[in-house]
């Protein structure tokens, strides 16, 4: 054999001192064995901490919040501390398990028979709740409680929840349930009641950068302070999704530093920088360069919508600096973005980034549907590269008031001799007709008047309640009222019966508040015409019977004996029937369908 043969198989079974010890995930590497390494929920620390010292422990918890932020590890932990027994052995319950003793061991090589964890998305069904209702009446072989974790506890069927509510509520002294989900609104109201509820908050960005600074220290590995801030960022509150992508990072970094850039590779997001770009080539009203510079994002295997995500993420910080300026000065933020987003901030008005967003938002959703995801965000770049400079309706407004001169679009570029300026007066008309011109006095007294007319007749009152959207009062008075006498300002009528009785009181409230004229309204034992809607009625029949006796429509219904006259139609004077026009203008639209 030769030296170079013994070289290579000599390289082949020397393994790095990871390898050798079977690498372990960072996820499960640091994941928390006492409250002291939990970060990031210390209201519910405190509230165990607080129960065990006064002995107020209750019979079960329920612990719910998103991936990733400690239900799981919680429970272990609140299992550590119930059976914890301290070095020597002859310790009580205790928040701060000692992870020496026996039971500390046994529950964190999870081999203590006293502890039992069950996966409710695998185990669902009432079978496999009543095998543990059965062993529940047993006592602990050795620990101190017998502890039940109910992993996805969202999972049980509702036969299953039933099954378990009496024991639930009524356990024996030696068990302690401990329940974990993230679908907290799937749980039953009675399982809640029996329940101390714990809510696991999402971890802060800045909490996060930290904790996964520290894993990277203790890892060997070089990351910059932007590349942790996006892993925190994208972790989305997780511990353990951020630190999945920090192990992702590190094992790409091989030994050397990893950048911000190197993240974003794995992460497959877009430069952040030419986020900023892309906005402001958008916001500046340049179609064309921002959709040369998406073309070549998605050369580049950018994704369309983790684009247009960017774009909302950017937007979003805009209007917080806009809003509180302190935020662009957070050192969390790299040195770029801040200034960027100063310069962004101050050339940009709060109308326009309220309108990028929701175009944004609404775009985002295209895209995800649209046949071509590049193309649906191309066309939303251009839409809001063309309304990005619209004025906002009180600005168009003033422009009118103005003459048009003077008033700058929002948010946009002023425009410069030699410039295209884009055609945009119909818009501006738009939106100056949906807002309304200030009055003066004598304007607002001469539409009040208007508003206000004088009745003079009954029919007056129908349309003026047709106007003011009163359309319960207006069939009452239809339907249910015959008029016995009208005078200005007095009015008599009868009710049919089993109307409303309060028809005469909501009329006159009506009359005074939307007339000048001081109105009563009387209410008469018997008289009075027929109501409008029986009138109606006798008009149209009698048009109907004048039509029928008509000699054309006489000779069709000979012709066609089943035929029935079913509408009737205004003629205007044309063709056979015309002569009888007269006597239906503006008969309604019964007549004129």
């Amino acid at each position: 054999m030769s030296e170079d043969t013994l070289d290579q198989n000599s390289a082949l079974t020397e393994k790095s001192p990871a390898a050798a010890a079977g690498y372990q995930v960072l996820a499960r590497k640091y994941r928390p064995t006492d409250f002291s390494n939990l970060i990031g929920q210390d209201a519910m620390v405190r509230t165990l901490t607080n129960a065990f010292d006064t002995g107020r422990i209750a019979h079960a918890f329920i612990l719910t919040g998103v991936r990733g932020v400690g239900k799981t590890t919680t429970a272990r932990i609140i299992a550590k501390a119930l059976n914890c027994v301290g070095p020597g052995g002859d310790g009580d319950a205790t928040i701060d398990p000692c992870g020496k003793c026996q039971f500390c061991t046994s529950i964190a090589e999870d081999r203590l028979v006293d502890v039992l964890e069950m996966d409710a998305a695998s185990r669902t069904g009432v079978d496999d709740v009543r095998e543990l209702i059965e062993g529940v009446r047993y006592k602990p072989v050795s620990a101190r409680y017998k502890v039940y974790i109910i992993d996805e506890v969202h999972m049980l069927s509702r036969n299953a929840f039933n099954a378990l509510l009496r024991t639930l509520e009524e356990p024996p002294e030696h068990v302690k349930f401990i329940f974990a989900t993230t679908e907290i609104r799937k749980i039953p109201v009675t399982v809640l009641s029996r329940c101390q509820r714990f809510d696991l908050r999402r971890v802060e960005v800045a909490t996060l950068s930290a904790h996964f600074r520290m894993i990277a220290d203790k890892e060997g590995a070089k990351l910059t302070r932007e590349a942790i801030a996006l892993i925190a960022r994208a972790a989305d509150g997780s511990v353990r999704d951020g630190q999945s992508l920090l192990d992702q990072a590190i094992a790409t970094g091989a030994g050397a530093e990893i950048s911000d850039t190197d993240v974003r590779g794995i992460l497959g997001l877009a430069d952040r920088e030419r986020s900023f770009d892309l906005l402001d080539l958008t916001m500046k009203g340049d179609a064309s360069g921002a959709l040369d510079m998406i073309g070549e994002d998605y050369a580049n295997g950018a994704d369309p919508v983790i684009v247009l995500r960017d774009l909302l993420e950017v937007v979003h910080w805009l209007t917080r600096v806009k809003v509180t300026p302190a935020v662009a000065n957070d050192l969390a933020n790299p040195e770029s973005e801040r200034v960027r987003g100063n310069d962004l901030a101050s050339r940009l008005s709060m109308a326009s980034l309220s309108r990028a967003w929701q175009m944004l938002l609404k775009g985002l959703q295209e895209v995800q549907i649209a046949p071509s995801p590049i193309q649906a965000a191309e066309m939303i770049l251009v839409r809001l590269a063309y309304l990005s400079d619209l004025p906002s309706p009180a600005e168009a407004v003033k422009s009118l008031q103005s003459g048009g001169a003077g008033q700058g679009p929002s948010g946009g570029p002023t425009a410069t001799p030699g410039t295209e300026v884009r055609p945009k007066s119909q818009a501006a008309m738009a939106a100056a007709i949906s807002q309304p011109a200030p009055q003066s006095g004598a304007e607002a007294v001469s539409q009040l008047q208007q508003i206000q007319p004088e009745i003079k007749n009954f029919e007056q009152i129908i349309t003026l309640l047709d106007r003011e959207n009163e359309r319960i009062l207006r069939a009452d008075l239809v339907n249910n009222v015959h008029l016995v006498n009208f005078e200005a300002g007095k009015i008599e009528l009868r009710l049919v019966t089993g109307a409303a009785s309060d028809i005469p009181q909501r009329l006159y409230k009506f009359l005074n508040e939307h007339t000048d004229t001081r109105w009563s309204v009387v209410l008469a034992k018997d008289g009075g015409d027929e109501t409008l809607a029986q009138q109606e009625g006798n008009r149209k029949e009698a048009l109907r019977a004048k039509v029928a006796a008509h000699p054309f429509v006489k000779s069709v219904m000979a012709t066609f004996p089943d035929a029935e006259i079913e509408t009737i139609r205004n003629l205007d004077g044309d063709g056979p029937m015309g002569e009888i026009s007269e006597v239906m203008p503006g008969t309604g639209a019964e007549e004129n369908t």
